[in-house]
């Protein structure tokens, strides 16, 4: 208590002394204050414009401290479904009123294993791409050697992993092409493209198998989880909030949100099904569940103010931004390259929706 008052009174002391300089010359001061002391500068201009930028400043604050408060409340009326990426195939975490949180039942391990199996090969582009035909260069070697080992181990012990048998022979074919590319570049001491390529076109088919028996094991398993979590809240299910985080590189056909759409239906998409997009493949349930909070708080202050319930859950000044885009443009001479107008509170999926030429899926690759 008395070191915390010491330093409150220290404190007091240095702003009064710097005040007291801002009256008078620095020079005036003791001398073990000149290093920190200075006559000051600031126009009225500066501090006015302190002043305006503080209330910004200050209204991070007061939100943080209302979104504890609007977090309870929405808890304590609303289910809440939380569904996280992972390495493993996801996590959902279900909020009940009242209740402590539910997770569900990880996904079956093979999904991982298959995973893992596919990341290996990619793995391999990521030791020789930044040496292809270059001899010179042999620093590549060492980790190639390390990872040969880890794959050898993977190889022997193969058999007592749990899959399927058909599964698992494609995983050793996958394995042991990885090994005989790997012993190819040791041994030449080099890695071309044309053997890079080789490999690719040979490991294609077996990889585009592991990637589908993937996906069919993550799918099956959370439609299971969310049919069960649908019948045990009975009609609570019509309150219920749901959300996923994305990185752009997942966006398009995510597969946790598109589970979650089969089960909240189209007209919940935006609105209590929600796609979250964030900077890195893992979110906290803490961040995620703030996030959920201020979507659905700012809702009612775009309803309090402009009468539109979803109005905040788009840039406030998109629209103004995209007249002023079309007029700008326009000045220049140039074509305005803007998306259609959709209307607040649309139910569109949150990925890309328009359908053009071209491949959209690995069956769609030769």
């Amino acid at each position: 208590m008395f070191a915390a008052r010491n330093r409150r009174l220290g404190a007091g002391l240095v702003f009064a002394l710097l005040s007291a300089s801002a009256g008078g010359r620095a020079d005036q001061l003791p001398a073990f204050m000149q290093p920190i002391a200075g006559v000051q500068t600031t126009t009225a201009e500066e501090t006015a414009r302190a002043n305006v930028l503080a209330l910004n400043t200050a209204m991070f604050d007061l939100y943080g401290a209302a979104a504890r408060i609007f977090q309870a409340n929405i808890l304590a009326k609303h289910p809440v479904i939380l569904a996280l990426f992972s390495g493993s195939g996801g996590r959902m975490i279900l909020y009940r009123p009242g209740m402590p949180p539910l997770d569900a039942p990880s996904v079956p391990m093979v999904y991982q294993l298959l995973k893992s199996t596919g990341h290996s090969t990619m793995a391999l582009t990521q030791i020789v791409g930044p040496y292809l035909d270059n001899p010179g260069d042999t620093s590549w070697l060492a980790p190639m050697r390390a990872y040969r080992s880890r794959m050898q181990s993977a190889l022997d012990t193969l058999d007592a992993t749990d899959m399927p048998a058909d599964w698992r022979q494609t995983v050793r074919t996958i394995l042991t092409n990885n090994a005989a590319f790997m012993d190819d570049c040791i041994s030449h001491g080099t890695v071309t493209m044309a053997a890079l390529q080789a490999f690719a076109h040979t490991q294609a088919p077996e990889l585009k198998k592991v990637v589908a028996w993937a996906a069919q094991t993550q799918v099956a398993h959370w439609m299971e989880v969310l049919a069960g979590w649908k019948t045990m809240l009975g009609p609570d299910w019509d309150k219920t909030y749901a959300a996923s985080n994305t990185i752009y590189v997942a966006r398009q056909n995510n597969v946790l949100f598109s589970v979650l759409a089969q089960f909240f239906g189209p007209e919940a998409i935006n609105d209590r099904l929600l796609l979250i997009e964030t900077i890195s493949f893992t979110s906290t349930p803490n961040d995620m569940l703030d996030s959920v909070t201020r979507i659905i708080a700012d809702r009612s202050v775009g309803s309090l103010f402009f009468g539109n319930y979803h109005l905040m859950d788009y840039e406030l000044m998109g629209g103004d931004g995209r007249q002023a885009i079309i007029a700008e443009t326009a000045k220049r001479g140039m074509p305005a390259v803007l998306p259609p107008v959709v209307p607040f509170g649309s139910n569109q999926w949150p990925m890309l929706v328009t359908a053009g030429p071209g491949a959209a899926s690995l069956a769609d690759l030769p």
